[in-house]
Order: structure tokens, then C-alpha cells, then sequence
């Protein structure tokens, strides 16, 4: 495996590969894992591969995949860096519901603190927009909330998810911000100006849905760069995101202790000029 690795703050390094824990819930995100030793042996491979970097939240499931990582990970190993968020809970039926009051933000960070059996979470996101509707509304109260909690200790860092370039200058007025998680992959190219953003200024841009999330990427491109290069166009996808950026950080998910394993090759494709040309025409962007 490529071990590449960012190093963020003094006490925050992570894989520059990392793993996205949503998929191990149930259905929709919802309920337990149908194979509960399944999801156990991803996470347990996640770390035996040298990931040291994963995303959850406690409204995955609500609780269940935190609950997951205590099980399988706990007590963790010194280099994981758990990455959670919090801006959203989950209705009976399984509906997510923007939660942005700053009281309720504080006690969604006390949930996760709870049910990942830690006293102090490494990163926390605010979870702002949701993947393309992403709006500008002033989120410095909200922040404010999450940076309180980083003076008294129980967060280390802090991060955004689903945000603007507006609302990340707004962030860093209150606090630092040490990573950036928006929608982010090769069809979906809105965000190009904020990840060249982050990349100048040190901050991880994690990219969720790298590989399309609910609507997989299709293209007759990726497949036929793919086929050339011996790889799977999942693999070239997400190579094509750790070349993009030097600060890019990638959270594919998965429940299959194969596929992550495919996932995790990616970071050893390497992609040639032509490769990268054809890639970038696929969202009629060009790459700087």
C-alpha cells in the first residue's frame, strides 16, 4: 500500500487513503449490519492495512457503526485518527433531519464521545449542506459551538462538511479548520477552486461519494482508461482524486473486506498524462 500520509497539525497525521464507515449500518444507513462479523473484519482489516484515517458519525445508523469501531478497535491503536460529524439526526423512519441548534450540536459530540468509547474526538466536522445543496447560510454560531468544546478539550481539531468556500473563511475567523468534506469526484467537479483553496492552505479536502455514493459513476472513459491500465474503473476514479490534489484525502466506503482491498490498490495506480487528460474531459473541466 502507498502509505502516503498528511500531516495536518502537530498531533494530526493521517493516510491520505482513509475508509468511509457509513455503509456498515443497515439499509439506508439504517439499523444494524445484516452480518455483523462482516462489518467486525472490515474494520479490523481497515487497520491491519495501514489506514489510519476513518469517517463516521453517530446518526450512521443512528449509533450502530460507532458502536461497530468500539467493538471491533477499541482500545485503538496510537496513530488512528477517528474523523466523526455532527449536524443531522435520524428520524423512526430512517429520514435524516438537519439537527444545527448549537446545544444539540454539543450533544451530538457527547454521543459520539459515548458510543466510540473515547474522552476526546480528533476531528469533528460540521455538517452543513448535504452533497449538492450545499447553501451560504452563516454557520458561525454553529461553529462557535464545536470551538467551545475544542477549548475545553473534548475535540482536537475541527473540520467542515458540506460547505462553501464563503463559509470556510467564515470557520476560520472562530477556529482553525484542518479539513474540508464536500461531494467531490470526477463527474462532479463544482468544488475544483475549493480544493485548490485547501491544497494552499494545508487543509485536507476529504472527498465523499469518490465514487458516485448512491448514483455509482458511469462512463464509457474511465472504463476504457481502466481496461488500458490493467485497473477497475473504481481504482482509476479514485487514483484520479489522490493525483488531483497533494492535500486530497479520499473515504471510500464498503461492508466487503475484498473490495476495500481493491479500494485501498487505488493508491498505487499510477495515471499517465493521456490517462489524466481523458479523465478530466469527463466533467468537461480542465484541471490546473
Amino acid at each position: 500500500m502507498n502509505t502516503t500520509t498528511l500531516t495536518l497539525a502537530g498531533d494530526l497525521t493521517i493516510t491520505r487513503m482513509g475508509y468511509g464507515a457509513m455503509q456498515l449500518a443497515g439499509p439506508r444507513v439504517f439499523g444494524p449490519p445484516k452480518d455483523r462479523d462482516r462489518a467486525l473484519a472490515v474494520l479490523r482489516e481497515v487497520v491491519a492495512l495501514g489506514i489510519t484515517h476513518i469517517d463516521t458519525s453517530d446518526f450512521y445508523g443512528p449509533a450502530v457503526v460507532n458502536e461497530l469501531i468500539r467493538e471491533a478497535l477499541s482500545p485503538y491503536a496510537a496513530d488512528l485518527r477517528i474523523v466523526t460529524k455532527v449536524g443531522a439526526r435520524r428520524g423512526a423512519d430512517g429520514s435524516w433531519i438537519p439537527s444545527l441548534e448549537p446545544d444539540d450540536l454539543k450533544a451530538q459530540v457527547h454521543d459520539n464521545l459515548e458510543h466510540l468509547g473515547l474522552d476526546v474526538l480528533d476531528v469533528v466536522n460540521l455538517r452543513v449542506g448535504v452533497a449538492e445543496s450545499t447553501g451560504d447560510a452563516p454557520i458561525s454560531e454553529q461553529f462557535e459551538a464545536l470551538a467551545e468544546l475544542r477549548e475545553e478539550g473534548l475535540i482536537r481539531h475541527l473540520g467542515l462538511s458540506g460547505v462553501t468556500d464563503g463559509q470556510l473563511t467564515e470557520a476560520q475567523k472562530i477556529a482553525p479548520v484542518v479539513t474540508v468534506q464536500n461531494l467531490y469526484n470526477l463527474a462532479n467537479r463544482q468544488d475544483d477552486a475549493l480544493v485548490d483553496r485547501c491544497a494552499a492552505e494545508g487543509i485536507a479536502f476529504a472527498a465523499f461519494f469518490p465514487l458516485g455514493g448512491f448514483s455509482p459513476l458511469q462512463s464509457e472513459t474511465l472504463t476504457r482508461v481502466a481496461a488500458d491500465l490493467g485497473a477497475t474503473p473504481q481504482q482509476v476514479a479514485l487514483a484520479w482524486l489522490l493525483q488531483r490534489s497533494p492535500t486530497m484525502a479520499l473515504i471510500p466506503g464498503t461492508s466487503s473486506v475484498a473490495h476495500l482491498r481493491e479500494n485501498v490498490a487505488a493508491a498505487d495506480v499510477v495515471l499517465p498524462e493521456p490517462a489524466l487528460t481523458a479523465l478530466n474531459g469527463i466533467a468537461g473541466a480542465v484541471v490546473a
